[in-house]
């Protein structure tokens, strides 16, 4: 008969400490990201509601907008690119935004570009002879802002050219990577809580089914 030998204890409590470690910090991941994710769920349904419903008179912000135009002197710019052109009048001009479009024309002379940020257009029509600028601003209201931060990326699919050049246009859009990146890990702790709960309280799969 062979001889029983004592086979060594399996040492659990660092499996259990792990376990218990990543309960925790899965609990407070799960409760933190949701208060920080809050602003953004709360701001992307109002703004889709007001998407949604364009008829709703009391959000209206087109008939609203506010329409000025003024002229300014501004410092001719050595021969470059158009970006950096309209960057340059752009500071000249104290003009903060997105860049939209760029047209030279025909005329060598003229060169006009547009800028857009939140509650704001402006459309910037230089004549490089003169060395003058003409601007028509276009204002809009806070409906206009909202619906705006639901949709505004700096970029447009249609325009190859295009791209972010404006500071807080790129943290808009990391703020919504986040959201995005917050929410896939949300769903993965709620499910990851859920099979914790269900496999601790096993009782009740026999007195509520539909928990199991």
């Amino acid at each position: 008969m062979p001889l029983l030998t004592k086979q060594p204890a399996v040492d659990k409590s660092t499996d259990h400490n792990v376990t218990y470690v990543f309960e925790t910090w899965n609990r407070k991941l799960h409760y933190y990201v949701g208060l920080y994710l809050l602003f953004f769920l709360w701001l992307f349904a109002f703004t889709g509601l007001l998407l949604n419903h364009p008829s709703w008179t009391f959000a209206e912000f087109w008939t609203n907008r506010k329409e000025s135009s003024y002229e300014r002197q501004i410092q001719p710019s050595p021969p470059s690119g158009d970006l950096v052109q309209a960057r340059g009048i752009m500071r000249q001009l104290a003009i903060d935004g997105e860049i939209e479009w760029t047209d030279t024309g025909s005329d060598p002379n003229r060169f006009n570009f547009r800028v857009a940020r939140p509650g704001h257009i402006f459309e910037i029509k230089t004549d490089t002879l003169q060395n003058r600028a003409s601007i028509q601003r276009i204002d809009f209201n806070l409906w206009s802002i909202a619906r705006v931060l639901h949709t505004f990326t700096g970029v447009r699919m249609s325009d190859e050219r295009n791209s972010r050049d404006w500071g807080l246009t790129t943290v808009l859009a990391l703020s919504m990577d986040g959201l995005a990146v917050g929410l896939i890990l949300m769903v993965l702790s709620s499910l990851y809580m859920w099979w914790d709960l269900k496999k601790n309280t096993g009782w009740a799969c026999s007195q509520w089914a539909w928990v199991c």
